[in-house]
């Protein structure tokens, strides 16, 4: 058997988790042909198929299951090597991939990207935006160097640094200004839109109105806080969002904001990486500046519900 290549496990492993040529060719940035021939290649060298061929996708084999979690492993010592060189370094230069959830993504990275590029020069960042259970699995196959989330995530193999804590406020239609805040037991019986299944944020709200069960007419999902804030404006519902959302998701939308009554409801967000990370330091260092960053942000949104 020839040797294999870093190259060809790379191109494994994107293919082993999109589970389609073209996606996973688009996501090495190569063509679907060449990336056909490593794997035809990889196979060929190791004496069996490693994937199931569909007509609209691909499937690992048993074998390839085991090896996609040995391939793995490989891939994710490796970059930890480079980790190791970087973190060498005086200052954190090169490539660092963030993940953050789509309920703070908008409202607070360009902030965050403005202000890590000022203070770190030669830092190339790449921005990964998706649900937290997504996340963690890329933090643990090595696919991402940190990420931004609420928490706790209680990952054993996982640090976390928590940031700030915010309250989630209630958006109504405009013509409900002014009108006493619904407890949480009145929430129960309001039509209450919430983010689809997936993510964190809906179930904290689902949390602070105790709702374990409820009639399907009750609950109405949207795939991104602006879906939630526009069906508010329409009359369909109420929701909650985060106060970082607020000064964003209402500049177009005819809507009120209420702040409940004590205990409000909130979320503390944090970062977190992998405890054998080469660059934890540089990491800790990172959140030190995303928390003056937020900070400055939080003055922007406590004028923003002042004055709401």
């Amino acid at each position: 058997m020839n040797n294999l290549t870093f190259k060809q496990l790379r191109y494994f492993d994107a293919l082993a988790r999109h589970g389609h040529f073209g996606r996973a060719a688009d996501a090495c940035a190569i063509s679907q042909p060449a990336l056909s021939m490593q794997i035809k290649e990889l196979e060929e060298n190791l004496g069996t198929e490693l994937f199931e061929r569909g007509a609209r996708q691909v499937r690992l084999t048993h074998f390839g299951e085991e090896f996609a979690a040995r391939a793995r492993d490989i891939l994710r010592s490796v970059n930890e090597l480079t980790d190791l060189a970087r973190a060498s370094r005086d200052r954190l230069v090169g490539r660092l991939r963030i993940g953050v959830i789509p309920t703070i993504a908008p409202y607070l990275l360009p902030a965050i990207i403005g202000d890590l590029s000022n203070m770190h020069d030669g830092l190339d960042i790449h921005m990964r935006e998706t649900v937290t259970p997504k996340l963690i699995r890329e933090l643990a196959d090595g696919r991402l160097d940190t990420a931004i989330l609420a928490l706790p995530v209680s990952e054993p193999s996982l640090s976390e640094v928590a940031l700030f804590s915010e309250n989630f406020v209630l958006v109504r239609p405009g013509e409900d200004a002014g009108k006493p805040v619904p407890s949480r037991e009145m929430l129960r019986e309001m039509r209450l839109l919430l983010l689809e299944e997936g993510h964190c944020f809906r179930d904290q709200a689902l949390s602070f109105c105790d709702m374990r069960t409820t009639r399907p007419r009750e609950l109405l999902d949207g795939s991104s806080l602006s879906t939630l804030v526009q069906m508010v404006s329409a009359g369909i519902g109420v929701t909650l969002i985060p106060e970082m959302a607020v000064a964003v998701e209402t500049r177009s939308a005819p809507v009120s904001i209420a702040q409940f009554k004590n205990p409000q409801p909130s979320r503390t967000i944090g970062m977190v990486w992998r405890k054998t990370s080469p660059l934890a330091g540089q990491l800790r260092q990172i959140s030190e500046v995303v928390r003056q960053s937020a900070e400055t942000m939080r003055k922007r949104w406590d004028a923003v519900s002042d004055s709401a």
